[in-house]
């Protein structure tokens, strides 16, 4: 499960969005998830599906290497439907009593839930397309360039942008070591996968101190590395290629932002 985790990850493929400018493309990105939780009316949702399936086209990145990284939500969005289903008032369509207590299924609770599944997925595939088609180094740069102007009142953009970029690379990393760690714990017998849930957590317990420090290993490796390479906090720091808009990027966000326009008029002039 750990290793479908894909956020974090790169897809080093050549296609229209890999080219656009990072500092736009996180901008394009916030705005997609904003838009995204505006977005209540079924018209919206279908004309915001076929948003994202342009996108993920447009990406050139396999669409079984996007719908993987959904595997390890998936109890996630199981929890969040189900807690929709039951708990939203309504027509009741089902119900059963259970110890004294009403369970019971609404229209307007499998609509929400069904919807916020929905909302939860395509989130998921908005930033991981971020990730997997911006390189570690270009979301550096392109978090900086947007902190930049925060310089001014002592805000340290260079070192808030390398630790959030560390943060995200670190994701896949640390879950392909959890994965590694379980198989080989597995082959000395542990069981991870009979029992009910509490077993489940209690057989987990024992993952966190190899974990642990692993993690602490690597960090201090890569806080080596960079000593090494006398990184000095990003102090009047050069880059070999420097990130600048072009007339591709003002076209994208011309389109990008045509698109967003479409979803918010289907969300606020057509209801249903």
């Amino acid at each position: 499960m750990f290793k479908d985790i894909m956020l974090g990850q790169y897809v080093p493929v050549k296609s229209p969005l890999h080219a656009i400018n990072p500092p736009l493309k996180i901008v394009f990105t916030i705005l997609y998830m904003t838009t995204l939780f505006m977005v209540k009316t079924y018209c919206a949702y279908a004309v915001f599906t076929v948003y994202t399936l342009l996108l993920m086209f447009i990406s050139a990145v396999p669409v079984r290497i996007i719908l993987k990284g959904l595997r390890p939500m998936l109890w996630i969005l199981v929890f969040t439907a189900v807690l929709n289903v039951f708990m939203t008032p309504g027509d009741a369509v089902w119900s059963m009593s259970v110890f004294g207590f009403t369970l019971k299924i609404t229209r307007e609770g499998l609509s929400a839930g069904a919807l916020m599944v929905v909302r939860l997925i395509y989130l998921l595939i908005g930033t991981s397309l971020l990730t997997l088609t911006t390189s570690p180094l270009q979301l550096t740069d392109g978090i900086e360039t947007l902190l930049r102007p925060f310089n001014k009142i002592r805000v340290p953009s260079h070192e808030i942008a390398m630790m959030m970029t560390i943060a995200i690379r670190f994701i896949p990393t640390l879950a392909e070591e959890t994965d590694k760690i379980m198989k080989a714990q597995t082959a000395r017998g542990a069981d991870f996968e009979t029992g009910n849930i509490i077993k489940r957590a209690k057989a987990m317990v024992p993952l966190l101190v190899p974990l642990f420090i692993s993690a602490f290993r690597r960090a201090d490796e890569l806080a080596t590395a960079m000593e090494a390479r006398c990184y000095n906090g990003g102090k009047n720091r050069t880059k070999m290629k420097e990130s600048r808009m072009t007339v591709t990027d003002l076209k994208a966000g011309v389109i990008f932002a045509a698109g967003l326009a479409v979803i918010l008029l289907a969300e606020f002039w057509v209801y249903f």
